[in-house]
């Protein structure tokens, strides 16, 4: 299908030329271009008002977002021979970081791939396709794939609620080969095990890559506990790393029945103890207990989903973190994460410094993490940096 124009006003054309890939519903100059004339996923030549040409993208008359830029020539809409050249430079870009291919081969925006993810385990590929320009493009995604990276397995894991938001039906399907039962992930000298259809997100949290690590650095001797544990990323690379003890709470059975695998691949399964619960009411048993531990890891899912939940996200992030510290020992190491877009760093280190004096202690930052090079930020795009993480002492007041 040929790329029908879609018109913005006077003026609007400002953020595209910035930078920005997304053009809103009410930028639309709807005399000109109307949105009810087009097809959800539609490939569209994007204009200014004076009808020059600002790039090719794809379009959805039914989102708030109601088109996304991936080129800015115009003549280059999103087929195969664009796919293919922009996984080439996703993929260089993470072979000359990363070792071994297991890592997020496309993220989004922060590769001009608007509406597109796709992680890689090795031989395996799952792909997430956000958007219905992106599910109309399928074919021309995985022909692109299987020249660039080859796959063995192609998983689509299309099962994200925001793709309700785009009018696409929520499915999990293998496009190429047969699915295993588990995906491999490799990452710091271990070997993890994770579900390939009915784990979270793509079966693992590869944007943690580089706060693992650093918690690991700092595990040798101590006590940790690993909250929303999931199948043991921070836990099991705290136990390799040294940790006396390892406590591990997740509210999933799958997930701790993974975690527990994991361990035993590992040889860690004495030093690990999972814990079945609801994170919260797990916390509070472990404070009536008495329980204290050298460091806590907290890595929630998002409690800031929309500007609408920030009040009450805030005081979800602050009753939490609180409860954390209440476990820690007298010079404990609290690492509070949060993947929440709308809850910036600073608002993170806030929490924690808030909760500490809430409870007559002092925090001291250590270092700040974020999300892992693999996870490009597109710096006219704030939404795509979502990943922070705060480690921090919390001592008694000085």
């Amino acid at each position: 299908m040929e790329h029908a124009p879609l018109r913005l006003k006077p003026r609007e054309e400002r953020r595209l030329r910035g930078g920005h890939l997304w053009v809103f519903s009410n930028e639309v100059d709807t005399a000109a271009t109307p949105l009810t004339d087009l097809e959800p996923g539609q490939p569209v030549v994007i204009q200014a008002s004076n009808g020059k040409p600002l790039g090719a993208g794809y379009a959805n008359p039914h989102s708030l977002i109601c088109a996304r830029l991936v080129s800015r020539d115009a003549d280059k809409g999103l087929d195969r021979s664009l796919l293919v050249h922009r996984l080439k430079v996703a993929l260089s870009a993470r072979q000359a970081i990363l070792d071994r291919p297991f890592y997020r081969l496309v993220h989004g925006e922060g590769d001009f791939l608007p509406g597109l993810v796709v992680d890689r385990y090795d031989d395996v590929c799952v792909v997430q396709m956000g958007t219905a320009g992106m599910e109309r493009a399928r074919d021309a995604i995985l022909e692109a794939l299987e020249k660039v990276v080859r796959p063995r397995v192609v998983i689509l894991r299309n099962d994200a609620a925001v793709r309700e938001q785009e009018g696409l039906e929520r499915y999990t399907e293998t496009a190429v080969g047969s699915a295993p039962e588990t995906l491999t992930v490799e990452e710091g000298g271990m070997t993890f095990r994770v579900p390939a259809t009915g784990g979270q997100k793509t079966g693992w949290f590869f944007d943690h890559r580089e706060n693992r690590d650093r918690l690991a650095a700092w595990s040798r001797g101590r006590r940790v506990l690993d909250v929303y544990s999931y199948v043991g990323g921070f836990g099991l690379r705290a136990a390799a790393a040294g940790a006396e003890e390892v406590v591990a709470i997740e509210r999933s059975e799958e997930a701790l029945d993974h975690l527990q695998d994991n361990a035993e691949l590992a040889g860690l399964e004495d030093r690990v103890a999972p814990l079945h619960g609801e994170a919260l009411e797990v916390l509070k048993a472990l404070r009536e207990d008495g329980e204290r531990f050298d460091a806590v890891v907290l890595d929630p899912p998002a409690f800031i989903k929309r500007k609408r939940d920030i009040k009450s996200g805030l005081e979800g992030y602050r009753h939490l973190n609180q409860l954390a510290m209440q476990l820690l020992s007298r010079d404990g190491l609290l690492l509070s994460a949060s993947c929440s877009h709308h809850l910036g760093m600073d608002q993170l280190q806030d929490v924690v410094r808030g909760r500490a004096r809430h409870l007559d202690r002092d925090a001291a930052v250590l270092a700040r993490g974020h999300q892992g090079p693999d996870h490009p930020i597109h710096p006219a795009i704030p939404e795509t940096e979502y990943l922070k993480a705060v480690f921090a002492r919390i001592l008694p007041t000085q």
